[in-house]
């Protein structure tokens, strides 16, 4: 018989607890890519009241709604915003059909490739960009024309797909958020059937938790089949003012936590933190000019100049990508 050293069970024993504990402390880890610094203590400390039964802030599971802007929140909105550059791309390609493009505004300023030019057409120039290139088609080809679009398009910058540029601290936040009972939605001035297509497998966010800017849509039948048509008229505006009336409309009760970047998202900031009871508002400050882009009150995308600066007395988060955040994408080394 061979005889066992004395304490090996023991011994066993112990590094099982051991390793088990280890394991458990890395899945219980919170917002890794963030640093630690007083922003990621006020929003885990803001989640532990909130979730903690028996806490003055205890907020029940089908009352903990969060909401966040797309654009410059969750990924990207410099150079330009992505719909934008979708927008150039569709002109582009519809111009053979449209000879007339090559000397009317604001379709000749995209065609030769003049930014400049393009935004002197302002609001009523974008919209007519958008009827153009938004509308008389089928919901559905929509969609097919827009998942198409994201797999072979790339973000100037990094040269990355868009579905990879989304900001992993926020992709992170949203898992942590959803881990702690809330329910995560998307409020975006952005076309809500452009973000559709890829808000899931970016954020883990499904097509109906997905509150943006429509254009109108009606019934008809083509050929024997039903279908929804597009067409050339402004539905809702989901950005400003529009932001707390569209979460109202589509999500029915008004959100605990609330994240934006820009002064779009002020009415919004504003609306959720004015409530009795819980209310966190966060700010996304876009203070990393060699990892992602620098810039606030002079942008003309994503320009954050009086929310920056209410909210330091309105107790408004405001998050410094430079200083608060390990990596800004997954693909950071």
């Amino acid at each position: 018989m061979i005889a066992r050293a004395p304490g090996l069970k023991a011994l066993v024993a112990s590094l099982i607890v051991v390793l088990a504990g280890s394991l458990s402390a890395l899945a219980q880890e919170a917002l890794p890519s963030w640093n630690d610094t007083a922003a990621k203590t006020r929003i885990m400390e803001f989640v532990k009241a909130t979730t903690t039964e028996g806490q003055d802030g205890y907020v029940a599971p089908a009352d903990r709604i969060a909401v966040f802007d797309n654009d410059g929140t969750l990924w990207p909105e410099q150079p330009y915003y992505v719909q934008l550059r979708f927008v150039l791309d569709r002109v582009k390609v519809l111009s053979p059909q449209h000879p007339e493009w090559k000397t009317k505004e604001p379709f000749k300023s995209i065609l030769e490739g003049d930014l400049k030019g393009l935004a002197k057409g302002g609001e009523k120039g974008m919209v007519e960009l958008v009827m153009s290139t938004h509308a008389g088609m089928t919901t559905d080809q929509f969609a097919k024309i827009v998942e198409d679009w994201f797999a072979k398009a790339r973000h100037p910058k990094s040269g990355k797909p868009f579905d990879e540029m989304g900001y992993l601290p926020m992709r992170e936040l949203l898992d942590y958020l959803r881990d702690n009972g809330f329910k995560t939605y998307i409020v975006s001035g952005g076309g809500v059937e452009f973000m559709r297509p890829i808000v899931e497998k970016a954020y883990g966010i499904p097509p109906e938790q997905v509150v943006g800017s429509t254009i109108a849509t009606e019934y008809a039948i083509v050929g024997d089949v039903p279908v929804l048509k597009r067409i050339p008229k402004i539905d809702f505006v989901d950005d400003g003012p529009g932001k707390p009336a569209g979460i109202n409309k589509f999500i029915g009760r008004k959100p605990i936590f609330v994240a934006g970047n820009s002064d779009g998202d002020y009415q919004m900031l504003r609306w959720v933190t004015a409530a009795k009871g819980p209310g966190f508002a966060m700010i996304v400050h876009h203070t990393d000019g060699q990892r992602e882009y620098a810039y606030d009150r002079k942008s003309e995308f994503g320009r954050l100049d009086k929310a920056l600066d209410e909210a330091e007395r309105r107790n408004w988060l405001v998050v410094n990508m430079k200083s608060d955040w390990k990596k800004i994408y997954a693909f950071d080394q």
